[in-house]
């Protein structure tokens, strides 16, 4: 098959001829239609993670999924060949990703059926992003009319997040430049969302908004303890970066280090969301398996939203 792979790390990830994986005892073998690219799979290929997870080569890259069943591992019960299934490849190893024709995935853990109306497209680009974005808002858990601060929200977490913070009635300020990165924000989401210019006074534009403070931050970019500064008194950070308790000793808030739990709860949650229409997967540009490496430039260089890649 072809597939998207690594030889070694730090390394640019080309398009290659492997061999099909086959499913072992309680997996699931995917015949892939549509994946994405994830800052998981640019700093894997950067080599960030090496010594935090064991990696095998030649290493597949990609995390998320959307496909049929092809076959079934021994034990496998609740899936039938031909289901439509989406999900996150969620192994303890690095090597055997999504960006590739077939993927093996555990059937008892990162994966869910793809509901009436969520296409293939936009189920490939959902789990991840969408996990991480639910995930860091049910963290800071922000109440109705609370101000939430997303830093990062042009990337595909972010664009997740700003949606999912309106739905439920916070006031939400939005991290995005003038011209196409702002009208990227405010397309997401027919509610009112506040955009501050990272690249200017951060503080005293946010300050501008809520003299007091804000009540929760999404730390998807930028500088943790700014950002932190930048809470009320008993405010609330969840970051995907890494930054947590350890790192507001002393200060009146809360920290909390997201690490996206792809169940089978959250996954189905996030389909009935993008199905229905009232969760949009931002998807700015989709890319042929054979064109993936030109996917991983394009988000290096800080691509909005969500890149697809097309693997049937």
């Amino acid at each position: 098959m072809r597939a998207v792979t690594l030889d070694s790390v730090p390394a640019t990830p080309a398009v290659t001829d492997i061999d099909t994986p086959r499913p072992q005892a309680g997996e699931l073998l995917v015949k892939v239609a549509a994946s994405s690219v994830n800052g998981f799979d640019a700093a894997t290929a950067a080599g960030y993670l090496q010594g935090m997870m064991e990696h095998r080569f030649p290493l597949v890259l990609g995390k998320d999924f959307a496909g049929t069943v092809e076959a079934l591992g021994e034990g496998v019960d609740g899936f039938a060949v031909g289901d439509a299934v989406f999900g996150v490849v969620m192994k303890p190893f690095l090597g055997t990703g999504s960006l590739a024709q077939y993927v093996t995935v555990p059937a008892a853990y990162g994966v869910a059926p793809i509901p009436a109306g969520l296409s293939l497209q936009d189920a490939g680009a959902l789990g991840l992003a969408g996990t991480a974005a639910l995930d860091s808002i049910n963290a800071v858990a922000p109440a109705k009319d609370e101000t939430v601060l997303i830093s990062g929200a042009t990337g595909g977490v972010g664009a997740f997040a700003v949606q999912i913070a309106a739905a439920r009635g916070a006031r939400v300020i939005a991290t995005a430049r003038p011209g196409a990165e702002a009208d990227f924000i405010t397309a997401l989401t027919d509610a009112d969302v506040h955009l501050v210019d990272f690249t200017g006074d951060l503080d005293a534009q946010v300050r501008a908004i809520a003299p007091n403070g804000v009540d929760a931050v999404l730390h998807l970019a930028g500088d943790g303890d700014q950002l932190t500064g930048l809470l009320r008194t008993g405010g609330r950070i969840a970051s995907t970066l890494g930054f947590g308790p350890d790192a507001v000793q002393g200060q009146n808030v809360t920290a909390h280090a997201v690490m996206a739990d792809a169940n089978a709860q959250t996954l189905t949650t996030l389909a009935a969301e993008a199905a229905s229409g009232a969760l949009r997967v931002p998807v700015t540009a989709a890319y042929p398996l054979e064109r993936a490496p030109e996917a991983f430039a394009a988000f290096g260089s800080g691509a909005l939203g969500k890149l697809a890649v097309t693997c049937a």
